[in-house]
């Protein structure tokens, strides 16, 4: 299977500009980044993709052996990059897709300029000395639910994770993105996910580094934001003028202008 086809890789914006990679997270597909992609082709060369088992990806490409851990998606990641010959790239991953692009930068760091981790967590679950944001026994009933239910987790868990109450057109759009995914396919990309911890990756971290976090996220909370800043050496911290876990969706101008400002900056 080709590689374009596979990740239903989408190419826009300033064929002369620095190249944005958006990499979007559980749950979802490129169309995330509809708000904020338009802003950074002026400037940028936009590259988008889907994960496989989501969007416009080839349903056929997905195996439980390759993506049963984030290091199938990496290296899904460098194989794009490697088909577009494009790089080094800035690396723009939402959620879960942040510690994509740290696996995949530990693998090729010269295909990568600098990393964006928006909204990142390497570890949901607490630990000594370390807030996850979640108890061992939340991930459990987490995975549970999604398993005997996942169209009544998804109504349920769409609103929290997305935030802003006051906006439910938010909630009810991640909830159809949820619903559009194959069950068993979602099942083990949360698993992937929500039971991953690369607490250790992020000292591997050799490129410049923004670490983009929300004042109020349920699912990160800025405890680990802090974490991920000191864990990788030279990296800054913005905390966005944002709630929730997908700033791109609830707050594109702040978000697109925040990495926009890292992403154009001479190293």
């Amino acid at each position: 299977m080709d590689v374009r086809s596979r990740n239903n890789v989408v190419v826009t914006g300033c064929d002369s500009g620095p190249v944005l990679v958006l990499s979007h997270g559980f749950g979802c597909d490129q169309n995330m980044w509809r708000l904020v992609a338009p802003v950074w082709a002026k400037d940028f060369r936009v590259v988008l993709f889907d994960h496989v088992g989501a969007g416009g990806s080839d349903l056929s490409s997905w195996s439980e052996e390759r993506y049963a851990s984030l290091d199938g998606y990496a290296r899904d990641v460098v194989e794009i990059l490697r088909e577009l010959d494009c790089g080094p790239v800035i690396f723009v991953g939402h959620s879960v897709s942040s510690m994509i692009g740290v696996l995949a930068a530990a693998q090729q760091p010269e295909l990568f300029a600098k990393l964006v981790l928006l909204t990142p967590s390497p570890r949901y679950i607490d630990d000594e000395n370390y807030r996850g944001g979640f108890s061992a026994a939340d991930i459990d009933e987490l995975l549970e639910s999604l398993e005997s239910n996942y169209l009544g987790w998804s109504s349920a868990m769409a609103p929290v994770i997305m935030g802003n109450p006051e906006r439910p057109e938010l909630g009810e759009e991640l909830t159809n993105s949820f619903c559009r995914t194959d069950p068993a396919i979602a099942r083990a990309f949360a698993r992937a996910t929500f039971l991953s911890d690369n607490r250790a990756d992020l000292a591997a971290v050799s490129v410049p580094t923004l670490v983009a976090q929300c004042s109020n996220d349920a699912i990160a909370p800025p405890e680990v934001g802090a974490f991920v800043h000191a864990s990788i050496a030279g990296s800054e911290l913005v905390t966005l003028d944002a709630t929730g876990h997908c700033p791109q969706l609830s707050a594109p101008e702040s978000t697109a202008a925040a990495i926009a400002a890292f992403a154009a900056r001479t190293p």
